[in-house]
């Protein structure tokens, strides 16, 4: 089974006349309440500094958004507590509803030497972000998706050690545990260097579908598929062999990183799952697959 492409991508275009967005735009997180698609978008600017934007469309499709950015990180050598990691800039915002709040996790980027931290953040309106804290303290951790749930009555993140995706509970979003593999790459497939959640987890009545990115040895990233328990989102009950995306258009093979098809974010809408991804870490693209098709393939 294969996403098919929206025929007119990409949907969401660097704009040359704002410099914070001028480079590329990208990895999306996305949210959908039955009525408008809210977007937090990575963009790049000249000074080749991430920040997050905020877009908003009727139709999935047609974005409008604003000429500022919504979210930023600290000046450059700001090493004060808890933001040291984001001199850099932010990246990947992932969405999730939960308590009647939007939770954002989110990576903060630094020298090398530091490595990479995934934070939380709070937001009622996308537009005002409040930053909680590290998510994984003193772990160089990305990909971080929180649950929209609990599950068992703990709150569950899936995150990505690399080279494999990983489990984690908690009682207050602040202190994780029962940390373990969920899934692991797999040898001599196209996701055979290391995998990671998109966006968060969709519930549905055959259990938590996933979306999920795989890279293999050349540094090609394609999405994949797995489904896990509704009661123990530890159970992997089944995974697409073949990629369901990969990199294959122009702006896909072509852009700031060549041949990446990487996604942040999965809506249901219209009896479909609508995932939106950064095509070459450049522009925003979008793929789609009929619920039905892909919960019975899996199944």
């Amino acid at each position: 089974m294969k996403l098919i492409r929206y025929k007119n991508n990409p949907i969401l275009k660097p704009k040359r006349e704002n410099n914070w967005e001028s480079y590329a735009v990208y990895n999306c997180g996305v949210y959908y309440d039955g009525k408008i698609v809210q977007m937090l978008y990575r963009a790049v600017g000249e000074d080749r500094v991430s920040r997050f934007g905020y877009a908003w469309s009727r139709d999935g499709i047609n974005f409008a958004r604003l000429p500022k950015p919504v979210f930023e990180p600290y000046p450059p050598l700001k090493f004060i507590r808890g933001t040291k990691y984001e001199c850099r800039g932010v990246e990947d915002p992932r969405i999730t509803y939960l308590n009647n709040k939007f939770y954002i996790t989110y990576v903060a980027t630094s020298p090398e030497w530091l490595g990479a931290r995934t934070y939380l953040a709070t937001t009622k309106d996308f537009k005002h972000l409040k930053r909680l804290r590290e998510v994984m303290p003193e772990i160089d951790d990305r990909n971080i998706v929180l649950f929209p749930e609990k599950v068992g009555n703990k709150y569950v993140l899936y995150h990505r050690i690399p080279p494999s995706v990983w489990v984690a509970y908690s009682n207050n979003l602040k202190t994780w545990k029962g940390h373990q593999i969920v899934m692991t790459p797999r040898k001599k497939e196209w996701d055979c260097y290391k995998i990671g959640p998109t966006g968060p987890p969709i519930k549905t009545e055959k259990g938590w579908l996933l979306f999920y990115h795989g890279v293999d040895e050349k540094f090609t990233y394609r999405l994949g598929m797995a489904l896990f328990d509704l009661k123990n989102p530890a159970k992997l009950i089944a995974c697409q062999k073949e990629p369901i995306l990969e990199p294959e258009r122009y702006e896909e093979l072509w852009g700031m990183t060549p041949n990446v098809v990487f996604s942040c974010g999965t809506i249901e809408k219209d009896g479909k799952y609508w995932v939106y991804y950064g095509a070459a870490d450049t522009v925003v693209s979008l793929a789609w697959v009929e619920k039905n098709k892909a919960l019975d393939f899996l199944k």
